[in-house]
């Protein structure tokens, strides 16, 4: 069974350890590299959790705040997959014992 994988975005954390606070600090210099993005857009970037990401954005951001991949996405287990992996490896019932039981049809013997 293959793990649920979830990430983290820093993007926010990374502009502010380079000094950038708002998000209109990216307008300019992701223009400069050919990506124009509107205000709303380059907020909705910074804020929240991208779950679409063009390459180019995403070179750009780490051209423009001198970043590495792993700083601006953090690989993360998604909430409650150990749960599930641990509930489904320490299951030891059968697909038998899953099957339903066959149904007995007997006759009504009338006396």
């Amino acid at each position: 069974m293959t793990a649920l994988l979830d990430y983290r975005w820093n993007l926010r954390q990374v502009m502010a350890t380079r000094g950038m606070f708002q998000t209109t600090d990216l307008i300019r210099p992701l223009a400069d590299r050919g990506i124009n993005l509107s205000a709303s857009q380059v907020y909705r970037l910074v804020v929240e959790r991208p779950e679409r990401l063009s390459l180019k954005v995403l070179m750009a951001l780490m051209d423009i705040l001198e970043a590495r991949m792993d700083e601006l996405i953090e690989p993360a287990a998604a909430p409650g997959a150990a749960a599930r992996l641990k509930k489904a490896v320490g299951a030891e019932t059968s697909i038998g014992e899953l099957r339903p039981r066959r149904a007995r049809i007997t006759a009504v013997r009338e006396e």
